[in-house]
């Protein structure tokens, strides 16, 4: 059997894709139609999944005939099995990551949803302090800094891409360079949807969230 293999970006993706094809069954009266968007399908899951085996392709590459509902409900209730969660943190690994927090309180662990988890991100209750953790190349990787308020009005997330109620996520690099001063800092801000659980049932794309993450830590 074809082990967990779908990051959860990566089935909002499939899941993006799926209700496209959907809506151009049920309304495409043009076969033409029909066939560039599967077509399409085909196209967008081959660049989730370049590196895919054939087991693996065999699940996915299915998905660009689905026709009648039943396909897209049943098709897609089958592909959960293969979904890979994020790594469960204990308690020590979370003080690990964030040793200069104090009295350090993560999200509820009964309340996570892994299968459907690309980073975790929560606020501490009254400091204004945001912690986002991150999987890079097999690695948990923390990153602790000040989030402002909801932005007036909804504003786009750098991670997710969607508009969402908004806040502005600032961190303090860790790189310094050579010959800096002592009081040498560098701020990267960039507006995060306020509530994680949200976000991550709409992120496709983990790259902008990765990136902002190196140039934070340095990695």
């Amino acid at each position: 059997m074809t082990p967990p293999f779908i990051r959860n970006h990566h089935f909002n993706i499939i899941q993006h894709q799926a209700r496209l094809l959907q809506q151009a069954c049920a309304s495409a009266a043009d076969p033409k139609v029909l066939r560039s968007v599967r077509e399409g399908v085909q196209l967008a899951l081959y660049e989730a999944f370049p590196d895919a085996d054939a087991g693996q392709r065999a699940l996915l590459e299915p998905i660009a005939d689905w026709h009648a509902a039943d396909d897209f409900r049943l098709g897609l209730q089958a592909l959960q099995a293969y979904r890979l969660p994020f790594p469960a943190l204990a308690e020590g690994e979370l003080r690990r990551l964030f040793p200069k927090a104090k009295k350090l309180k993560g999200p509820d662990p009964g309340a996570l949803e892994l299968e459907r988890t690309t980073y975790l991100g929560w606020t501490e209750a009254g400091s204004g302090r945001m912690f986002l953790v991150c999987d890079i190349d097999g690695s948990r990787v923390g990153v602790e800094g000040s989030v402002t308020g909801s932005v007036r009005g909804k504003n786009v997330c750098f991670a997710c891409r969607h508009h969402s109620e908004v806040g502005l996520f600032t961190a303090i690099a860790k790189h310094r360079p050579a010959k800096a001063s002592p009081d040498y800092y560098k701020a990267i801000g960039n507006y995060i949807c306020l509530d994680s659980a949200a976000c991550n049932r709409q992120i496709e794309d983990a790259g902008p969230l990765e990136r902002f993450v190196r140039d934070v830590t340095a990695r």
